[in-house]
Order: C-alpha cells, then structure tokens, then sequence
C-alpha cells in the first residue's frame, strides 16, 4: 500500500513540481492575490510590503548560509567522508541501505540541520553506490527522500531556531516572555520521546515505499578515481571531499608555506575551542545561532587540517548556497505581504479560534505548517508569527515553551512539501526536486501523528 501511494505521489511531483525558484514566485504570486482579497491591501500597498520585506532577512539569511556552508564543508571533509565510505559496506539489503541512510539523516539533523541535510545526502550517494557495486538495487529517488529527513526534525534538536533565540539575551519578546531555557523546550522530556519516535519509525516507512527490484532508478555508478599527482601524492594534501590538492610541494614560497601550515588551523581551533569551553563552563548548556555556527567552523578546520584545504573545501560547497541566497529574498518579501497585511494573523488566529488549552499546541502547529510554505525559514517564520502565538498562549494560559515546540513542529513538518530547503541535497544526488517530494510527502502524513501525539498528548503523561 505504501508503495503505490509512494509511487502515485512521486509521479505526480515528478509532472508538475517545477525548480524551487519557479516555486518562489509562484507562492509570491498567491500571497499577493490573498493579501488582496482577504485584507483591505492593495495592489500597490502589496507590492511596496513585497519590496520592504525582501531585504527584512539579511542578517538571518547570512546566518542560514553560512550554518549551511560550514555544515557541508565538514560533511565533505575527509575524515566525516571516510567514516561514511566505512559505512556504506555495511548494509546488506536495500532495506538496510534506507533505514541507515534515514538514521544518518536524523541523528546529525539532531545536532545540527546543515549538518544532517548535507550528511543525508551524502550518505543516500555513496550507500546507494556501495550497494549497487555489491549487487542490491537501491531506488536512488527513495534513497534520497530518506536523506532528507533530517530537516523534518531539525527543530527537535540543537540547531533549532526559535529555542535558540529565545534562550539568547535580548531577543526580540525578551520583554513579554523573558529568557525560556532549553529544557523547557528541546531538552524537555516529551520532545526528546518524539524525537526518538521519529528516529525508530520513519527509517521502515521508508523502507515500506520502496518498488519492486526490477522498477527500482539505480545511482549512477561510482566514477573510478582520478589519479593523484605526483606532487599530491608526496604530500598528502587534501582538499574538499578528500581530492588530492593541486599544490605544488616544490612551491616552497613564504605564501605557499603559509597556506599549508596546519598550526595556523589548529591555532584558530583552540582558541576557539578555549571560548566554546569558557562559555559552557560560565552559561550552562546554552546554544544559539551564532555559536553553532562557530562550533561547525572550528570543527571543519580542524577536520580539513590545513588552511588552503578549508579555503578549497569552502569554494567547493558554496554553490550548494547559491539558489538559497537566491531564494531567501523572495520569502522575506513573502513574509513581508503576510505580516504587512495582516494575513499571517487572520491565518494564525483563525486556527487558534477554535481551539482550547489543550488542544492549542496542535492548532499552533498546523498553522505554523501552513505558514511555513510561504516562508520556508524557522526564524523569519518565528519573527512574524512567534508574538501571535505566545500573546495567544498567554491569553489561554497554554506553557509557552510547549508553544515554542508546537510552532517548530508545525515549521519542519511541511519540509517535505517546501523544496528550497532540498536544494543542497539536490546538487549533491543530481535529482530534481519533483523525484523526492512525492516520498517526503507521504512521510510526513507519519509525521504528523508522531508530532501531534508528541505535543499533545506527551506533555499531559509526563
């Protein structure tokens, strides 16, 4: 059964999902119709919110960049690669092959989102080319899908964004809610048990979807590798991906030495590690965006050893940003037509109408899954949407830090219909969005029973 709908949804996204840019102005295109027919904006008021809201994101925008970038310039260093190489020998039946690569996905998308979406991705690659060496048909498509799943739970973990801000001083509700502590939210117990029930049932609906053997879209083999230079082979330098550097060892200028001088690295990396120490050692297990990101700098440093290897190793995982830089300027419109006028209210509000105390998390949820398609960003979404639902928790006296989970929930849960954040992924397996998102979607109707029980009734047992 879950085959046929895996297979009647893909085929459906194949015909008719277009690039994710095209997908961009297209929603454009429907906020500005709705803000015109719901609301007293008009057409030209619409587009002068579109224009003011386009540049509202920069300094988030940056911030999801580079927590993208340097998750993949360490997904791709040589050592996270080898590890994963170990890794893709391992399974010995293509059901084995998607309930790992789900594993990978979700376990990193736990730590850290950028992580995970480029370890997912890398990881559906070479296990489905491990596995199609060794004989066992992997559907590459499928296999991909189950590399994604990392940013359909990202905001159970410890890169997620409207936990993070909220435990950072000065956020912009500081006033009304104060600082809301981390096990008050990703760390409490009842999101830790979804989490976990993520992590143990999404691998088999996977698995479940897979097509019979002889119907199954193998990987393209694995090219043989290229050999080294002599030069290379002498030095052992390494770039991104574990290629052999094209630097020449005879190059023994001041600048040449310089560049592949490994203490510079680590010099860089203790420092920095001495700061990450002083803060937990000072502030507790406090997280936030900008520390994340540091932590995945220093770590992809000290991964590619030498600093024209990190340099490299970031020119080469920059074009996996670029339709995001491209992107996130058209949501940030979008999410200026909605919070200009007013329609993001009337699209929270007309759910939270209907619900009580109990029953608002869930309804906070599915609204924030409904906005989260015309802005696909947590934290953008969280600044427009964030203060409607904490001043409506707060009018139903609901726990804010379970309106915090509920909201993250809602935002991850239509990943699997919003294809910008598939974009890496996508450049990583050379597919298109329109081969994955029929089995993204039918995950997520799974998901969305573990996330409404795991916000709902969970809170009330524990």
């Amino acid at each position: 059964m879950l085959y046929r709908l895996g297979v009647a949804c893909s085929s459906f996204t194949r015909a008719f999902i277009p690039n994710p840019f095209i997908f961009a102005i297209v929603l454009t295109g429907l906020t500005a119709v709705l803000a015109i027919t719901m609301t007293p904006t008009g057409p030209a008021q619409v587009v002068g919110l579109w224009y003011d809201g386009f540049w509202n994101l920069l300094t988030f925008a940056m911030q999801m960049t580079v927590i993208l970038l340097f998750g993949y310039v360490l997904a791709s260093s040589p050592p996270v690669e080898r590890g994963i190489e170990r890794l893709a020998h391992l399974p010995k039946s293509s059901t084995q092959a998607v309930v790992m690569i789900t594993a990978l996905a979700v376990v990193f998308g736990a730590v850290s989102w950028g992580l995970g979406l480029i370890i997912g991705a890398i990881s559906a690659r070479k296990i489905s080319q491990s596995c199609l060496e060794r004989g066992i048909r992997v559907h590459y498509p499928l296999a991909a899908a189950a590399g994604f799943s990392g940013l359909i739970v990202f905001n159970c973990g410890l890169s997620a964004s409207a936990p993070l801000l909220l435990n950072t001083p000065g956020h912009f509700l500081v006033d009304e809610i104060g600082l809301i502590p981390l096990t008050e939210t990703i760390l409490s117990g009842y999101n830790l048990l979804t989490l976990l029930a993520y992590l143990i049932i999404i691998p088999f609906v996977y698995a479940a979807m897979q097509p019979p053997e002889d119907e199954r879209q193998t990987v393209a083999p694995k090219p043989s590798p290229r050999p080294r230079s002599l030069s290379a082979a002498a030095t052992g330098d390494t770039g991104a991906g574990g290629e052999a550097s094209l630097t020449d060892p005879s190059d023994q200028t001041f600048a040449a030495r310089m560049e592949r001088a490994r203490p510079l690295s680590w010099a860089v990396v203790s420092a920095g590690m001495g700061y990450v120490v002083w803060h937990f050692a000072t502030k507790g297990f406090d997280l936030n965006l900008n520390l994340v990101n540091f932590i995945l700098l220093l770590l992809g440093m000290a991964a590619h050893g030498t600093p024209i290897a990190y340099v490299r190793a970031v020119d080469q995982a920059i074009g996996a940003c670029g339709q995001v830089v491209l992107q996130f300027p058209f949501y940030a419109g979008i999410m200026g037509i909605m919070s200009g006028s007013g329609l993001i209210t009337i699209f929270a509000n007309g759910l939270v109408s209907i619900s009580t105390e109990v029953t608002f998390p869930f309804f906070a949820m599915l609204s924030a899954a409904v906005v989260n398609l015309f802005v696909p960003s947590a934290g953008g979404q969280w600044a427009v949407q964030g203060p409607v639902l904490i001043e409506a928790a707060r009018n139903m006296g609901a726990d804010i830090g379970q309106t915090v989970i509920a909201f993250g929930y809602g935002d991850q849960l239509t990943n699997g219909l919003q294809p910008m954040w598939m974009l890496p992924l996508l450049g990583v397996t050379q597919l298109r969005a329109g081969d994955i998102l029929g089995y993204t979607a039918v995950m997520m109707l799974f998901t969305l029973v573990i996330f409404g029980a795991g916000v709902t009734l969970l809170p009330l047992i524990l």
